[in-house]
């Protein structure tokens, strides 16, 4: 469901692997006879009205059903675990302008690139 990296894709206004992350939150949702009979039916054969229109800007994602959201929650917070240092270190990194300078170009993009995903994650956490 969630493809050969198993992650899915998340941009400052919405999930940009929308239906992979729909489906996943719905099948991890989902109690044991509505599983069961998910895989009899080999997946959803007629999408409701909703799902069909469904794009999971920020503003979906802060309505799903609490199971989802709690799910979504604690995914994240595992995430962000996953890094050696928290937000806050990587904010006062890029503040201290002599710290800074002392970074080669390559950690200076990657100091970047880990706070903005490190924004991103917190923004979720926000919204669910």
């Amino acid at each position: 469901m969630v493809g050969e990296e198993g992650a899915f894709v998340l941009g400052w206004d919405e999930v940009l692997t929308e239906e992979e992350l729909s489906v996943t939150l719905k099948v991890l949702c989902m109690s044991e006879e509505e599983f069961k009979e998910y895989k009899e039916q080999d997946g959803w054969e007629d999408d409701s009205e909703e799902e069909e229109n469904l794009t999971l800007s920020n503003e979906a994602l802060s309505r799903l059903k609490p199971p989802c959201k709690q799910l979504l929650y604690d995914s994240v917070l595992l995430t962000l675990e996953s890094y050696r240092s928290d937000l806050k270190a990587e904010q006062d990194l890029l503040h201290n302008k002599e710290a800074y300078e002392k970074l080669s170009q390559r950690e200076k993009q990657a100091l970047h690139v880990r706070y903005g995903q490190k924004r991103i994650l917190h923004q979720l956490l926000e919204l669910v």
